[in-house]
């Protein structure tokens, strides 16, 4: 049903009811978009969404929409601690996912450049597509990144989450304006997928210069990324 109502909308979609050959399709078929079920046969998709994110190509970074059992906050928690950029607890509206899917791609196609300048905010337009703060540097255009001089393996979520960071370094960016921004919605009372994501992007840049946090939390308000980390 999902991949019909997506269809209607426009989308080309592409449906697999086998965890383990939907790995295989993900991995090989070039796809701008993945929607995850929990519950799939031979693998589930924790497993899947596993074996994606461990990979080093284009594929194992295409953005996953996890829908979750019974909206089970271990699920949740789960899935964005292995890489899903967003989830959707069962039951839900077929017009939030679309909601939700739609934000992920405007949001990656903002950043390759991928619409006309015309439709962008202004906002968006005059960001830089080089962002330094430290020893971390991305290219937003090209969508890479790198700490220390060795590249960062970022999903989709967590490359934007870092680049609205590094756009504000030095100063705070709220919780409001990353979950408006990044994830395409307003957070939700006891929604963690923000912080789940600003956990997972400190692990993998690592300790700041003395083993200080390079994205410090700024409690009640939002987050910062320390400017004067690493060498000058």
């Amino acid at each position: 049903m999902v991949g019909e109502y997506l269809t209607m909308r426009g989308f080309t979609v592409q449906c697999v009811g086998d965890g383990a050959q939907g790995l295989e399709r993900a991995q090989h078929g070039g796809y701008c978009l993945m929607v995850l079920d929990v519950m799939l046969p031979s693998l589930d998709g924790f497993e899947v969404l596993r074996r994606l994110r461990a990979g080093s190509d284009e594929a194992s970074r295409v953005p996953v929409v996890m829908l979750t059992a019974h909206g089970d906050e271990v699920d949740r928690i789960v899935g964005l601690e292995l890489g899903a950029d967003d989830y959707l607890p069962k039951p839900f509206n077929a017009r939030e996912l679309l909601a939700r899917i739609q934000a992920i791609l405007r949001r990656v196609a903002l950043e390759k450049g991928g619409v006309s300048e015309a439709e962008q905010p202004v906002e968006s337009a005059a960001k830089p597509s080089l962002l330094c703060a430290g020893d971390v540097e991305m290219d937003t255009g090209a969508r890479t990144a790198r700490c220390a001089g060795e590249p960062l393996e970022l999903t989709a979520m967590e490359f934007d989450l870092l680049a609205a960071l590094l756009h504000a370094a030095g100063q705070v960016v709220t919780r409001e304006d990353l979950a408006r921004d990044v994830l395409g919605r307003k957070l939700l009372a006891f929604d963690r997928s923000l912080d789940m994501h600003i956990s997972k992007l400190r692990r993998k840049l690592g300790p700041g210069v003395g083993g200080g946090e390079r994205i410090k939390t700024v409690r009640a308000v939002g987050y910062i990324f320390a400017a004067h980390e690493g060498p000058k």
